[in-house]
């Protein structure tokens, strides 16, 4: 039983504002995953150090937590650099997945309950595109299948974006505003044809592939049911990724998906978001040759999951310092409900950690208050 203490309180995305958690005893969340074309960088780290931090406190607290985490392993970015590359889709996939795994590993995190891949849910997607088709929310021309915005009027539920805002992300996000096909240009993919040298199954609408956001749906509802507890992910996926994720899915069933919707801000490098596409990455699998991982773990808990920051070469130094101070005090329980209450208050990391650091400073053992942020002083 979850214990008798006042309520977790988090932002929630969709309502704009900081509010109380409180799931039942076994608590489901969907995050969404990698796609696996490249090496883990410090954005996807700060992401899944979050959700991992939220299971330890939910945990903490006595609740059973079911985490998925899903693989994206066919898709545009991806084909596209198995085609540079002259590898199959598949294999690249495979490799980057072990890369990420060993990175989550390394750095301390949880095991997923699910981490299951997209190509694995085709008949589910298949069946979910059905559904959709018979309420009325899609139409299929061009060989393609498209979700009708305007027949869904909670369009827009969960960014609260203007549709001006919306057809900017949207074409900056690879929503392909221009597509002929399309009613409207915020309309979006469900299936499409397969390029030739793509993979390519066959379907009712013909052969072709998932579009990007139909699989979360369908995961979320093989995986873990109609409604789920905690939903999110990086920042970026709020608007196109999520938004037309809850509207395909409260579409196809007709109940909410999600009661809480969680999103880790960006990481900046020399001023940019971190990201595949500017190549301004940061590598786990680098720092991991230099750093103790629980530094590299501490120098992303430093700053809070709905803050911006930038990376810097002083950062790893400074956490590898801390860690220090925090193995030095040894074993104990000093500065735990310090920490409890600072998660507990919209998963403040940085303030927890501080807490900790008065602990330490004041010779107290810290190990228990440390496992609540992933860092195991006992290793």
């Amino acid at each position: 039983m979850t214990d008798a203490s006042a309520p977790m309180r988090l932002y929630c995305t969709s309502r704009g504002e900081i509010v109380p958690f409180a799931p039942g005893e076994i608590v489901t969340m969907y995050t969404c995953g990698i796609t696996p074309y490249d090496a883990t960088h410090l954005g996807h780290a700060a992401t899944y150090v979050a959700y991992d931090v939220l299971q330890r406190r939910l945990r903490d607290r006595g609740h059973e937590t079911r985490c998925v985490r899903n693989v994206t392993d066919v898709d545009d970015d991806l084909l596209r650099k198995a085609r540079e590359l002259g590898v199959h889709y598949l294999d690249l996939a495979a490799g980057e997945t072990a890369r990420f795994d060993a990175d989550m590993e390394a750095l301390g995190m949880l095991p997923s309950w699910s981490e299951p891949r997209a190509t694995s849910a085709i008949a589910d997607i298949r069946g979910f595109i059905g559904m959709v088709l018979d309420r009325g929310h899609a139409y299929a021309a061009g060989g393609s299948v498209y979700f009708d915005v305007s027949s869904f009027p909670a369009f827009g539920q969960v960014s609260h974006y203007s549709r001006e805002q919306m057809l900017a992300y949207a074409a900056e996000r690879g929503g392909n505003v221009d597509d002929p096909n399309k009613h409207d240009p915020l309309d979006f993919v469900l299936w499409q044809p397969s390029a030739a040298d793509e993979p390519s199954w066959n379907s009712l609408w013909g052969p072709g592939r998932p579009g990007w956001h139909i699989e979360c749906s369908a995961l979320a509802l093989r995986e873990l049911g109609t409604t789920i507890d905690l939903h999110g992910g990086g920042s970026d996926l709020i608007f196109p990724h999520h938004e037309c994720e809850a509207a395909q899915s409260e579409a196809a069933t007709g109940e909410p998906f999600v009661r809480h919707w969680m999103h880790q801000a960006m990481v900046r490098m020399d001023g940019e978001k971190m990201s595949k596409s500017l190549g301004n990455l940061v590598f786990v699998s680098e720092l991991r040759k230099e750093w103790d991982t629980r530094a590299i773990r501490l120098a992303v808990v430093a700053n809070h999951y709905r803050t911006e920051w930038e990376w810097t070469d002083e950062l790893m130094p400074a956490a590898a310092a801390r860690l220090e101070r925090w193995l030095a005090a040894g074993e104990g329980t000093g500065a735990l409900q310090d920490v409890r209450d600072r998660l507990d208050d919209d998963l403040d990391a940085p303030g927890a950690a501080r807490a900790i650091d008065a602990a330490a400073a004041r010779g107290e053992g810290v190990s228990r208050a440390a496992m609540l942020l992933g860092i195991d002083l006992t290793a």
